[in-house]
């Protein structure tokens, strides 16, 4: 039985078929289920405050006064948030010290006045630096693939995308600076968002990289994302038309995106490929040498190491022993990174946004594997050679999309009892709606 979507659950309250207090007390039973996943899918969970906030919503509903629809729904928060009163770790033990929060994040005090319950904070990769979704301080929830046999979550938002495949909560928000909503989705058969970075306020978060952290939703459906997507940006929330496949102008790009894919996933694109087109999409393989730059632009450990450096230098130089290994020495590449190179950084991303624009203004999306990947096994990745490859193939797809300043979505596309594989819609900064109704159309299309 597929998990329910925010608009069923929404039917649900309003129709007297559910009640927040019982969705949260699902949510949380689920959460501390010894078999489970939840004592590492979760870092914190107030239970006492969750429980009230769910009666409260119950009490607004019966007076007509609920501030949404969507009121008493839980949503889970990655580690990387600020929330009132708690201490923001952002998957690190550097930061257990510091003062709790005196405000929520402006994404958080949003989701909060649309009536969502916060269920509890979820794990993540320390500081957000991996597209794997190993914590060594607070363990590493397993991904929903073949659960037995320990497949990563994907990261960075990797408890918050096995917080929606498990049902402890029903929609998560996460952060993408190189595909962190993307990947874990991706690797768990859910959706993930990507949205265009000025839409959403970035105050309250722990940086990676400001000039490519996004922050975005991850949750059942295309709707759903989008739900909580205006939501995030302070906007109306739409009701999704979807369109039709027929006539859609899909772009492949044969640059990059495609090279050295995974059997299972050169597989399932093919497929959606053959599918898409039968049903009518225009889809054309085209070269994109810009996206050649990006490999240049990272060589030296790009925005990420630059700007993680900068916020990191002093928290590193004092607290540098209790960070995982594999994140700070990717943060300390930054130290090498000259105030020249930072500047001819900035410079080449804006020719390459300018230069993509008109590669793709023909094309409604450009179509391609969210990850080179399928999901590696947590046991396989102990070496740190074995790691750092399997790492850069889970980011490769997703970063190009951050670089150019684009917004995208990754959709589940292999069929039931497969290994997951994603489908990423991508596009150029501003295309949010045309990324929704694209994805809304072929969601249900794609895994038949």
């Amino acid at each position: 039985m597929p998990n329910p979507t925010l608009a069923a659950l929404a039917d649900d309250l309003e129709a007297g078929r559910a009640s927040a207090r019982k969705l949260v007390e699902e949510c949380l039973a689920r959460i501390a289920d010894p078999a489970g996943e939840g004592q590492r899918t979760f870092v914190h969970v107030d239970k006492d405050a969750v429980l009230e906030a769910a009666d409260a919503m119950d009490h607004l509903r019966k007076a007509r006064a609920a501030p949404s629809r969507f009121a008493g729904i839980p949503v889970s928060i990655k580690d990387l948030f600020d929330i009132k009163g708690q201490v923001t770790r952002a998957g690190s033990r550097a930061l257990e010290d510091s003062a709790p929060a005196e405000k929520d994040a402006p994404v958080v005090a949003r989701l909060r006045r649309a009536g969502f319950i916060v269920i509890g904070r979820t794990n993540m990769t320390e500081f957000a630096y991996s597209g794997i979704g190993i914590n060594p301080h607070y363990g590493t929830p397993k991904g929903a693939w073949q659960r037995s046999a320990g497949h990563v979550p994907g990261g960075s938002s990797s408890g918050a995308a096995v917080s929606i495949a498990d049902r402890m909560a029903y929609g998560a928000l996460g952060t993408d600076t190189g595909g962190s909503c993307r990947i874990p989705a991706a690797y768990n058969s859910i959706v993930g968002y990507k949205p265009t970075q000025r839409r959403i306020p970035l105050d309250g978060g722990v940086p990676l990289s400001f000039s490519l952290d996004s922050y975005g939703p991850l949750a059942n459906s295309v709707q759903c994302c989008a739900t909580l997507d205006a939501v995030l940006a302070d906007e109306a929330i739409p009701t999704l038309r979807p369109r039709p496949i027929k006539g859609m102008r899909l772009a492949v790009p044969m640059t990059t995106a495609l090279d050295e894919l995974d059997d299972a996933v050169a597989k399932t694109f093919e497929r959606t490929l053959e599918r898409l087109s039968r049903a009518g999409a225009l889809i054309e393989h085209i070269e994109v040498p810009e996206f050649l730059d990006v490999g240049v632009m990272n060589s030296k450990g790009g925005f990420a190491a630059s700007e993680s450096y900068a916020w990191h230098r002093y928290l590193i130089t004092s607290k540098g022993e209790q960070y995982d290994p594999r994140v700070s020495v990717r943060i300390l590449r930054g130290e090498g990174i000259s105030a020249a190179d930072y500047v001819d950084l900035i410079n080449a991303r804006r020719s390459l946004i300018a230069r993509i624009a008109v590669r793709l203004a023909p094309y409604d999306a450009l179509v391609m594997p969210t990850t080179a990947n399928t999901p590696p096994k947590i046991a396989d990745l102990a070496d740190d050679k074995t790691f750092t490859v399997a790492n850069l193939r889970s980011l490769r797809n997703c970063t190009l999309i951050n670089m150019i300043d684009g917004c995208a979505i990754s959709l589940p596309a292999h069929r039931e009892g497969e290994v997951p594989v994603g489908l990423m819609l991508a596009s150029t900064g501003g295309s949010d709606r045309r990324i929704f109704e694209l994805a809304a159309g072929m969601e249900d299309r794609i895994r038949v």
